[in-house]
């Protein structure tokens, strides 16, 4: 029956690291936090992504229409199914279309203008709508659709 008296007999007292020096500074990069900040910042553009797209909800008709290739935002004039005109996120009245148009337009009469009108919308305002852009001189008109869903 023995016991250590004294010393380094494993007792406890006098633990060192393996290394040498006490409180030596650590070389080494801790890359959680930073992962872990991006990872939050990739959730919240996630999340925030979907919402900075245009303001005015409208029910799109379905087609079999593929989507266009587009290096520049166009104009987008929306009509809602109560037959209200909005340019961009801004309701106008649709006389003043043409007017509005020739104002923002920045590439002349070239400029893409994109129509998008609720599916329940009626026919007559959006033909209107479309009759006076083309009557302010704009040739580059499209009618913004949804892709239909396959089955």
């Amino acid at each position: 029956m023995g016991m250590a008296v004294g010393g380094n007999g494993g007792g406890g007292g006098g633990r060192r690291r393996r290394g040498g020096r006490r409180g030596a500074v650590i070389s080494e990069i801790n890359v959680t936090p930073l992962v872990d900040v991006m990872l939050v910042l990739l959730i919240i553009f996630m999340v925030a992504a979907p919402m900075m797209t245009v303001g005015v909800p409208v029910d799109l008709p379905e087609t079999q229409a593929k989507a266009l290739n587009s290096e520049t935002q166009p104009i987008t004039i929306s009509v809602k199914n109560d037959g209200q005109v909005f340019l961009q996120e801004t309701p106008i009245p649709a006389e003043e279309i043409a007017a509005k148009l020739e104002a923002i337009a920045t590439t002349g009469y070239n400029e893409r203008i994109f129509v998008r009108g609720d599916a329940t919308a009626p026919y007559g305002v959006i033909a209107d709508v479309m009759a006076r852009i083309q009557g302010a001189g704009y040739k580059n008109i499209g009618l913004v659709t949804q892709q239909k869903k396959d089955q």
